[in-house]
């Protein structure tokens, strides 16, 4: 898919999907990562701290930082930003509904 981005800039698209958050179908498209798809969605808050519970989402965008991390079935708690969307994938932000891993640097 082509979008054309003021007068000169295309942006190449890959083929549209869904895929699932919290129950909720959602779009994407592949060569996304599941950070871009959902903040594309309109999600901006992917989690709440542990610690202080303070909103977290997407910050560093290049998986230093964790703060974006959220399950996928089957693989446990990840870094959104660096995790591409497939179709059908299950996520849950905030770990529910998902079987997290346990990972001490993921906690703030």
């Amino acid at each position: 898919m082509r979008e054309e981005v003021g007068r000169r800039a295309v942006v190449e698209r890959g083929k549209l999907i869904e895929f699932v958050v919290d129950g909720e179908v959602l779009p994407a498209y592949v060569g996304e990562t599941i950070a871009g798809a959902l903040t594309a969605a309109g999600r901006r808050v992917f989690r709440h701290s542990e610690k202080t519970g303070s909103p977290r989402g997407v910050f560093c965008g290049i998986g230093i930082c964790f703060d974006c991390l959220v399950a996928v079935e089957g693989l446990g708690r990840v870094r959104s930003c660096m995790v591409e969307v497939r179709p059908g994938m299950r996520v849950s932000l905030e770990g529910r509904g998902v079987a997290a891993s346990e990972d001490d640097r993921a906690t703030d």
